[in-house]
């Protein structure tokens, strides 16, 4: 195992932050795998220490087909964001900016650079835009921020990967996954080791995300370039690995197993592993989330459960207003999986309740909530 510290530019003066990544194995093939990019969503960073462990002791067994890079603290930043004993790990606190939002486009930059370099060796293009993807970060003026700098360095370890897999979670929450929709039959086995609940599957769902920054880039320059021959090449998605609160030990070791199981299949991992334990659950057009929200202020009673399918017309919260009396029954408006709660109970005015994944569109343009 390699370490690699990165310390971030723009510390506080007698402080600094670094983001550490864990390097293992040897190869051209690459996986990357990061935890925690939301610093109050720990799930992710639960799951990659027993990734860390297990990592070693497959390298130290020999293996290891290819590169593992493995980042178990992604945002150093927002993990001392607490304000009164509660954490503020989503969006930076001087800025106001989601850190998983803005990262660098670099499709733009990369077709500039290589217009009269791709032709009909897809390999080659292959090298030559990861190349030009990572020369492009390193060329762009210092950064200007903790967090702009930190972004930079998490997409300079991702740009080069085969796979990427960003470890997220929701607030009270069904395993969901978010990836391109021309990706999603080889993201369906992974889904099965998990046993998530819903894909949730679009080419951009604004706000350039990490795992976007990453795969949408390849499809943007095959279509720009259309005789040349360029593959999606980096195969990325951001795993909710169910609510902030299940960060339990077996929980942990199972995601962890079944994340080493799908890496396996794909030759990053020799040995013997387990088939999927699950069946692969459907993949939905992120167009077709319905977010349902409080008509009102008051106390929220959930009627049905993270991961339950509901139809439309079912009841799923209820809000009471005790002063008033008032009590409102909100109802799906959509048939579909129910994957995410809020964890709050008390309603407030321009945030959501509860997400149903359905099969028909409804939303278009920025599908992110953020």
């Amino acid at each position: 195992m390699e370490r690699i510290d990165h310390v971030l530019p723009w510390s506080h003066l007698g402080s600094e932050r670094t983001i550490s990544v864990f390097r293992f194995g040897h190869g051209e093939r690459k996986a990357y795998i990061q935890a925690s990019l939301h610093a109050d969503e720990l799930p992710g960073m639960r799951t990659a220490w027993e990734l860390k462990k297990r990592l070693g002791e497959l390298e130290a067994k020999g293996l290891l087909n290819g590169v593992i890079e493995l980042v178990p603290v992604a945002n150093p930043l927002g993990l001392g964001q607490l304000l009164q004993g509660n954490h503020q790990g989503r969006f930076e606190a001087g800025s106001g900016k989601n850190f998983n939002r803005d990262f660098v486009e670099l499709s733009a930059p990369v077709a500039a650079a290589l217009a009269d370099s791709l032709g009909d060796d897809l390999h080659a293009n292959v090298r030559l835009i990861r190349q030009a993807m990572a020369d492009h970060l390193a060329a762009l003026p210092q950064a200007s921020s903790q967090l702009q700098g930190m972004q930079r360095v998490l997409l300079s370890h991702a740009c080069t990967a085969d796979m990427v897999l960003d470890l997220h979670c929701d607030a009270e929450a069904a395993l969901h996954m978010y990836a391109l929709p021309q990706h999603w039959p080889q993201w369906r086995s992974l889904a099965a080791h998990l046993n998530v609940k819903v894909g949730l599957l679009a080419e951009d769902s604004g706000g350039s995300s990490f795992d976007e920054a990453c795969s949408l880039p390849w499809l943007r320059l095959s279509r720009q370039f259309p005789d040349a021959q360029i593959p999606l090449a980096c195969l990325a998605t951001t795993i909710e690995l169910g609510g902030q609160a299940d960060t339990g030990r077996a929980e942990a070791c199972a995601y962890a197993e079944g994340i080493l199981a799908f890496l396996a299949e794909q030759g990053l991992i020799t040995g013997e592993w387990p088939n999927p334990a699950h069946e692969a659950c459907e993949g939905m057009p992120f167009e077709g989330t319905e977010l349902l929200f409080a008509p009102h202020p008051g106390v929220v009673s959930f009627l049905r459960k993270p991961g339950e399918w509901v139809e439309a017309g079912d009841e799923i919260f209820e809000v009471i207003d005790p002063l008033s009396d008032r009590a409102s029954t909100v109802c799906a408006g959509t048939s579909g999986v129910l994957f995410a709660i809020e964890r709050l109970r008390y309603a407030q005015p321009g945030f959501w309740l509860a997400k149903v994944a359905g099969r028909e569109a409804l939303r278009h343009g920025r599908l992110l909530n953020d």
